[in-house]
C-alpha cells in the first residue's frame, strides 16, 4: 500500500487517468433505468482512490477543463435557448424558470435549517438537481470569499462530498418520479396521451408513410406500359397524380437515349423512367402499375445526403406540411431533424426551428437548391477554429471577472464559469446566423464535454478523497434526506404548475420536467414507458434553460450562504 500511496501522489496524471478510466466504467453499470453515469462515476471513483493517497491536485488544469466543457456546453445549447426564449417558447421559459428558481429555494432552505455551510449546500443543490456543472461554479465563487485559506479548503471539500450523498437519489428518483408517480398524480394514461400526441402533430406509426421517413430512400427504374395512366402526361403531370407519394421522376430513357426530365417532358409508352421515392412506395404503388427493369446506366445518378441547418427566417416557425409545399423540394427527401442533439419524430405537423438540423437527401442540384430555402450545407469538418474557442472563452471569462451583482452584504461577479457559458451561449447561437462562423466538429464538443467535466469532477474527487468520511459525519444523515426534499420539491411544483398553469400536454410536460432536471435518462424513461419518442419536444426547448440557470446556481447559493 506504501508503495500504491506513493506512486499515485509522485504521478498525479496517471492517477487523474485511473480515476477518470475507473468512473466511466463505474457509471456504465446499469441498474433499470438508473445508472451513476461517467460523471458521478470519475467523482465516486475519486474519493475511493483519495482515501489511497492525497494526490495533488493542480487548480489550473482543473478551472482549464472546466472552462472547456462550459463553453461546449454553451455552444450546443445556443440555438436552442434563443429560439426558447422566443414568444411560442414562452411556456418552456417559465417552466425551466419556475423549476430552477423552486430547486435553488428549497437548497437554501434546508441548508440553512440544517445549518449547512456554502460548501455542503452547494453539494446539496448540484447532487439533488444532478446539475455537476454548479459545482464548478461553486467552487470558483468559495475561491473568491474572504475567508482563509484552510477554511477555503475546507468549503472546496465538502461540495464533492454532498454532491455524491445527493446525486444517486437525484438521479434514480427524477426518473422514477417521472416515468411512475407523475402520470399517476396527472391521472393520465402514457401511452394513449403519447397517441393523442402523436396524432396532433401527424405521427401514426400504424401507417406505413411515417415508418418510412425512418428507412434509406431508394431510385428504381420502371417500364411505362401501353395504355398506362401516365401515356401522354407530361412528367410534372403525373407526378401530381399521386402527391401524396411524393415520387419524382429523375431520368427517362427512350430509344436507347437517356433525357434530363423536364418539368414539361411528355411520357410515352415504352419509355423507362428512373423514379426516386420511399422503398415501399415504389414497391407498394408503382409495383403494381408498371414493371421494373434494370438499368444501371440511367439510375447512375449522384445523389447526396447532407446536413442543412435551418435558418432561412421564412422556413422557421412552418411546419413539415408547409415546407413540403414549397417548391425547391421536388425531389428532396427528409431523413431526419435533430434539435440541440436530440433526434426528433417525424410527421407533418412537426415545426421547424431557427438552428435546427435537417438531414436530406436527393440529387446534388436539388440539394443545392433547396439549401437556398433552407440554409446552408454543414459539411463535416475536422478542422477546430481554435481562434473563435480561446478568444471566446477569454472574452467570456474576462466578462465573467468585470460583470458583478450585490448578494446581502457582499459583491460577487459573474464569475470566470458562467461568463464562458455564456460566451459558448452566444457562439453557438451566432452559428445559427453564419454556420460557418466559428465551426468545432461534433466530436471535439463532445470530448470538451464528456472528458472536461468528467476529469474536473475526478480532480474534485480525488482533493475531498482523504476528508471524505470526516466531512460526511459532520453533514450528518440530514443532509441525505435533505437531497430527496430538493430533488422532489422542482418536480411537483413544475408538473402542477406545467399542467394547470400552463396547461401543457402531459407528455411534453413530463419531457419538460426532465429537461428542468437536465436528466436525459428521465426522458428517455419517459419515452420507454409512453412508447413514444415524443417527449423529447418537450425536453430540447427547457434543457438549455435548465443548464443555464443550475449552473449559476452553484454562483448563487455560496453567495447566499456566505453572506
Amino acid at each position: 500500500m506504501t508503495w500504491v500511496h506513493d506512486f499515485l501522489v509522485k504521478y498525479p496524471e496517471l492517477a487523474l487517468f485511473l480515476t477518470i478510466g475507473l468512473g466511466y466504467w463505474v457509471g456504465g453499470f446499469r441498474f433499470g433505468h438508473f445508472k451513476l453515469g461517467p460523471v458521478t462515476g470519475s467523482l465516486f471513483a475519486g474519493l475511493a482512490i483519495g482515501q489511497l493517497a492525497e494526490v495533488p491536485v493542480s487548480g489550473m488544469a482543473k478551472s482549464f477543463l472546466f472552462l472547456l466543457f462550459l463553453f461546449g456546453i454553451g455552444y450546443s445549447v445556443g440555438p436552442q435557448f434563443m429560439q426558447a426564449l422566443k414568444r411560442d417558447g414562452l411556456k418552456p421559459v417559465a417552466l425551466g424558470v419556475v423549476c430552477a428558481a423552486t430547486g435553488l429555494a428549497t437548497a437554501v432552505t434546508l441548508a440553512k435549517l440544517l445549518g449547512l455551510d456554502a460548501g455542503f449546500a452547494a453539494g446539496l443543490l448540484s447532487g439533488a438537481l444532478t446539475e455537476s456543472p454548479a459545482m464548478g461554479t461553486a467552487i470558483e465563487a468559495i475561491g473568491a470569499l474572504p475567508i482563509s485559506e484552510a477554511e477555503r479548503a475546507r468549503l472546496i471539500a465538502h461540495v464533492p462530498v454532498a454532491d455524491a450523498v445527493t446525486y444517486v437519489f437525484g438521479a434514480a428518483g427524477c426518473i422514477w418520479f417521472l416515468s411512475t408517480l407523475a402520470p399517476k398524480l396527472l391521472g393520465i394514461d402514457l401511452v394513449e396521451e403519447a397517441r393523442k400526441l402523436e396524432a396532433e402533430l401527424g405521427i401514426d406509426r400504424a401507417k406505413p408513410g411515417v415508418v418510412s421517413a425512418w428507412r434509406p430512400i431508394e431510385l428504381r427504374a420502371f417500364r411505362v406500359p401501353e395504355g398506362g395512366r401516365t401515356v401522354g402526361l407530361t412528367i410534372a403531370a403525373a407526378e401530381a397524380l399521386l402527391p401524396e407519394y411524393r415520387m419524382f421522376v429523375q431520368r427517362v430513357r427512350r430509344d436507347g437515349v437517356i433525357l434530363d426530365a423536364a418539368p414539361d417532358l411528355v411520357l410515352q409508352a415504352g419509355d423507362i423512367v428512373a423514379v426516386s421515392g420511399r422503398r415501399e412506395t415504389l414497391v407498394d404503388v408503382l409495383g403494381g402499375m408498371a414493371q421494373e427493369v434494370e438499368d444501371r446506366e440511367l439510375l447512375d445518378i449522384p445523389v447526396l445526403v447532407a446536413e442543412v441547418m435551418v435558418t432561412n427566417k421564412d422556413l422557421a416557425g412552418r411546419t413539415l406540411a408547409e415546407a413540403a409545399g414549397q417548391e425547391w423540394t421536388r425531389s428532396l427527401f427528409l431523413r431526419g431533424v435533430t434539435r440541440g442533439g436530440q433526434a426528433l419524430p417525424i410527421g407533418p405537423g412537426l415545426v421547424l426551428r431557427r438552428g435546427d438540423l435537417a438531414t436530406v437527401s436527393g440529387p446534388e442540384h436539388v440539394v443545392a437548391r433547396a439549401a437556398k430555402g433552407i440554409g446552408p450545407v454543414v459539411a463535416p469538418t475536422d478542422e477546430t477554429d481554435f481562434v473563435a474557442l480561446c478568444l471566446a472563452i477569454f472574452l467570456g471569462g474576462l466578462a465573467g471577472v468585470l460583470i458583478a451583482f450585490p448578494v446581502g452584504g457582499m459583491t460577487i461577479s459573474l464569475s470566470t464559469s458562467v461568463g464562458t457559458l455564456l460566451a459558448g451561449l452566444v457562439v453557438g447561437h451566432t452559428r445559427t446566423r453564419l454556420p460557418l462562423f466559428a465551426r468545432i466538429p461534433d466530436g471535439a464538443v463532445n470530448l470538451m464535454t464528456a472528458l472536461g467535466l468528467a476529469a474536473f469532477v475526478a480532480m474534485t474527487g480525488l482533493h475531498a478523497g482523504p476528508v471524505f468520511f470526516s466531512a460526511l459525519a459532520e453533514a450528518g444523515i440530514g443532509l441525505f434526506f435533505a437531497g430527496i426534499v430538493v430533488t422532489m420539491a422542482p418536480l411537483v411544483v413544475g408538473l402542477y404548475f406545467g399542467r394547470h398553469v400552463l396547461r401543457m400536454n402531459p407528455i411534453l410536460l413530463l419531457g419538460g420536467l426532465a429537461g428542468a432536471q437536465t436528466m436525459t435518462a428521465a426522458m428517455a424513461a419517459v419515452q420507454e414507458r409512453s412508447h413514444s419518442p415524443v417527449a423529447v419536444l418537450g425536453y430540447t426547448p427547457v434543457v438549455p434553460i435548465a443548464h443555464i440557470l443550475l449552473t449559476s446556481w452553484g454562483s448563487v447559493i455560496v453567495g447566499i450562504m456566505a453572506a
